[in-house]
């Protein structure tokens, strides 16, 4: 298998910052204070050619040539990526679309897509020399990071809201991490890691403040691309909390044009939503402002949602507008009876932050915005193991 084009870092604003040596730990941008980003020597990855994907294994690692990779590296992996992409045909047709498909993330390990991001930047982590893992989380990340900190044989430390649902603090307790329940949000949980973790000298991977996590979920806009037929549908509908995935798969798409893959083939509308008791995102996109005002007060049954502040914010509201698509908040109402309809109309277990896409879907098709021929990628992001208490609520 080839080896990795990846070069080096460079801040995602437009501060200029880098280039930055990958052989070196880096974090936030040291200029302005905003992600860093990995690159690739996009010219000789037009040398990469898709025919060395047949027989390759089928997960997020069939694309290291454009993953954060060094000599001598090798991928912390547990099989993650290459999940189903569903034609969920009758739930289409509840809708009037012919062609809605479900991208199944629930079937990663630790069942949800923060699997892909904790591998890459676990990967990358270990490869710096680092010896403990540290991160703040609503629940899935804590529990990816925990699973592939014990898989890379290093210690974890997550510290998750006071609130959070139980089967989240367990899980991360049983891959062997230390969990320190924090009161508050995961604003909150992030100050403290960082308090506790920056003396010792832990390798932080929260969402976007380290360069790697989003480099495994861009690897399911190379999957999009793939299952498609190296086309990309209309819309992609994303539910987003610190939207790394949105993000990553923008930069997928721009990365997969820059070696010609797409042959300047249409890029998809990107669709965020959000939670109404937690929408930093959406108002912004309203206002029209390159940045979003951190939320007072949040609140939603989606764990993964109630991110009051995303750093990654003008990274997200870019890859919307340049995709001319939109951003929209539901309720937790409408996102739980779309978990229930995901479920009773094509047996995929979807956590509420699915149904969230869902009700997305519904309200955009009801508009006439989506049409009824176009392509239509619903991200279900999670399963709803974890959130069975929700249904027990309704």
């Amino acid at each position: 298998m080839g080896s990795s084009f990846f070069t080096h870092l460079e801040c995602g604003n437009t501060c200029g910052a880098g280039p930055f040596d990958p052989r070196e730990r880096h974090f936030l941008c040291p200029a302005c204070g905003l992600p860093l980003l990995a690159r690739y020597d996009l010219k000789a990855a037009r040398s990469w050619t898709k025919d060395s994907l047949a027989g390759r294994e089928p997960s997020m690692w069939r694309y290291r040539e454009m993953l954060p990779l060094l000599p001598g590296d090798d991928p912390v992996t547990l099989g993650e990526g290459f999940t189903p992409l569903l034609h969920a045909r009758r739930l289409g047709g509840t809708l009037g679309l012919d062609r809605l498909f479900i991208k199944d993330e629930s079937l990663n390990p630790t069942n949800s897509f923060k699997a892909r991001g904790q591998s890459a930047a676990i990967t990358r982590a270990r490869g710096l020399g680092a010896t403990t893992i540290a991160l703040p989380t609503a629940g899935n990340a804590g529990n990816a990071a925990a699973a592939y900190s014990a898989a890379a044989g290093l210690k974890c430390e997550v510290f998750i809201p006071r609130d959070a649902k139980q089967p989240f603090v367990d899980e991360c307790r049983l891959y062997g991490a230390n969990v320190t329940l924090v009161d508050g949000l995961i604003t909150d949980a992030g100050k403290m890691a960082a308090e506790k973790g920056k003396p010792l000298g832990w390798y932080d991977v929260s969402t976007l403040k380290e360069p790697y996590r989003v480099e495994g979920k861009k690897t399911m806009g190379y999957e999009l691309a793939e299952q498609f037929g190296w086309t990309l549908p209309d819309w992609i509908i994303y539910p987003t909390g610190g939207g790394t995935g949105l993000v990553g798969m923008w930069k997928a798409f721009e990365e997969l044009d820059a070696i010609g893959w797409l042959d300047g083939k249409k890029r998809p509308k990107m669709v965020t939503v959000q939670a109404e008791g937690c929408a930093p995102i959406v108002r912004a996109f309203e206002q029209g402002t390159e940045k979003a005002a951190p939320w007072e007060h949040a609140t939603t049954a989606a764990d993964g949602l109630r991110v009051p502040r995303a750093i990654g914010d003008f990274l997200i509201l870019r890859a919307i507008r340049e995709s001319g698509g939109t951003a929209l908040a539901v309720s937790d109402r409408q996102m739980i009876d779309d978990m229930l309809a995901i479920g009773s109309h094509e047996g995929v277990s979807a956590a509420p932050e699915g149904g969230a896409a869902l009700s997305a879907i519904r309200r955009l098709a009801g508009d006439g915005r989506i049409k009824k021929h176009e392509t239509v990628v619903l991200f279900n992001t999670g399963g709803a193991l974890k959130y069975l208490d929700v249904l027990r609520a309704t």
